[in-house]
């Protein structure tokens, strides 16, 4: 892997992080209580509510990790430590990590 290889994948990971962050920070001016009131709200009207706001939670939480995973991946490239494996040290493979630069692993750790 050239410096090239690496710098398209770093400005990539920076392109993912930064839309990850847009969409955590529209989800936390959208997100707010479920309204309880029975008055304007129906019992299945408020149980979808709720079960939509899990979902939401559950995105955010999936984004979350995400963006750990890219901190890490971007941490390893400043460091001169990117594109090998954890376990065993070998060099991954190109398109393992035009696939998802965030591995950690080669396919054969990742299988075992």
């Amino acid at each position: 892997m050239n410096k090239d290889d690496i710098e398209r994948i770093r400005q990539s990971l920076l392109s993912l992080k930064a839309e990850l962050q847009e969409q955590e920070a529209a989800f936390k001016a959208d997100s707010g209580p479920v309204e309880l009131d029975q008055a304007r709200v129906g019992r299945l009207s408020r149980m979808d509510a709720m079960q939509a706001q899990q979902m939401a939670l559950e995105a955010a939480r999936r984004r979350q990790g995400q963006l750990t995973k890219i901190e890490g991946a971007l941490g390893r490239i400043e460091s001169d430590e990117f594109g090998y494996c954890f376990i065993c040290d070998e060099a991954l493979d190109l398109r393992r990590l035009s696939v998802d630069p965030t591995n950690t692993r080669c396919m054969k750790c990742a299988d075992s």
